[in-house]
């Protein structure tokens, strides 16, 4: 089922989101309509706070995209980035490298809005799959900079909050309606 997107102004998008601690029907139907919601708005990544609800939970599918390519690595060895997508994370935690991208990065809780980011160019991710199974891996390129802008979403932190006070200035007025007319629709 795609659920409607949270935008910004709503609280759940500044709530730190709670651990998942079991695996229930609720929580894996909560991921698949996660991953049909990201899909239909075509989006690379979505967290549960989008959808309204305040988990460490966050899905990210950056398949077939080719202008932003990405690696993947499991036990040192590299994957095909596309057998593992879509990823559904709980719990996720970063350790990120220390070389800084900048890139242009947008949201789904921001229609139409986009900034400069800069993000460390590599991470080293731990998280719970819905199976139980825990992933230890090391990501580049548009993966990690989706599982650094949707990791950040389940810490109540917007890519708003990434960018220069300039560019934060140029789309002030834009931020500034988004928030009112959320409000408003509450």
């Amino acid at each position: 089922m795609i659920r409607e997107i949270v935008k910004y102004g709503h609280p759940a998008l500044r709530t730190k989101g709670a651990r998942v601690k079991d695996v229930t029907s609720e929580i894996e139907l909560l991921a698949a309509d996660m991953v049909e919601t990201m899909h239909a708005a075509r989006g690379v990544g979505l967290a549960a706070q989008q959808v309204g609800v305040p988990l460490q939970l966050a899905v990210i599918d950056v398949g077939g995209i080719e202008d932003r390519p990405s690696t993947m690595r499991i036990d040192n060895q590299d994957v095909p980035v596309d057998r593992w997508m879509p990823l559904i994370l709980l719990n996720p935690e970063l350790e990120l490298g220390s070389e800084k991208e900048i890139g242009n990065e947008g949201c789904l809780s921001f229609p139409e809005m986009s900034g400069e980011i800069a993000r460390a160019a590599s991470v080293r991710a731990k998280a719970q799959l819905l199976d139980g199974r825990r992933i230890i891996f090391e990501a580049t390129g548009l993966l990690a900079r989706a599982l650094q802008h949707e990791c950040d979403h389940l810490q109540g932190i917007l890519f708003i909050d990434r960018m220069s006070s300039a560019a934060k200035a140029t789309l002030a007025g834009r931020l500034k309606r988004l928030q009112k007319e959320t409000t408003e629709a509450r």
